[in-house]
């Protein structure tokens, strides 16, 4: 999993705000598309979970899988495949928070992702893959938080 797909985009909030909403877990499926449920398996001293289930249907992918995160306060969280499911294989990704230029700018958010799945799949046609999940994240995302 060396090669990563990146994307960025713009939220009209501040990082708290974001943040708070990337580990809102329960809410996933009301924005994350493809996300069918997000069950937080255990918390860490932040109270942040630093183990989810996520049941995942997008397409003719049906799976559940278990990432462990790692948060660095409203500045990044990181995740990486704790437990495989049939399909996803591998995964790592993360979220980046910057504050934007200026305090009316918002939060700049950087989504690097790689999955690996069962399925064999020509590299061009994965990062394409991970492209369209990452984008979809993104503006579910921005949708989520300034309504």
């Amino acid at each position: 999993m060396a090669d990563r797909t990146s994307s960025s985009i713009t939220i009209n909030s501040g990082k708290s705000a974001v943040m708070t909403a990337i580990a809102d877990f329960a809410a996933y499926p009301t924005w994350a598309e493809g996300v069918k449920s997000a069950e937080v398996l255990s918390t860490g001293a932040d109270d942040r979970a630093d183990r989810v289930k996520i049941t995942l249907e997008t397409g003719p992918i049906k799976d559940s899988y278990v990432l462990a995160y790692s948060w660095n306060g409203d500045d990044a969280v990181q995740w990486d495949l704790a437990e495989r499911g049939k399909v996803v294989t591998g995964m790592s990704g993360s979220y980046r928070l910057a504050a934007g230029a200026d305090a009316a700018a918002g939060t700049d958010v950087t989504y690097e992702l790689s999955v690996d799945v069962s399925i064999p799949m020509l590299g061009m046609l994965k990062r394409k893959a991970e492209k369209v999940i990452i984008d979809a994240a993104l503006k579910g995302l921005k949708r989520h938080v300034e309504r």
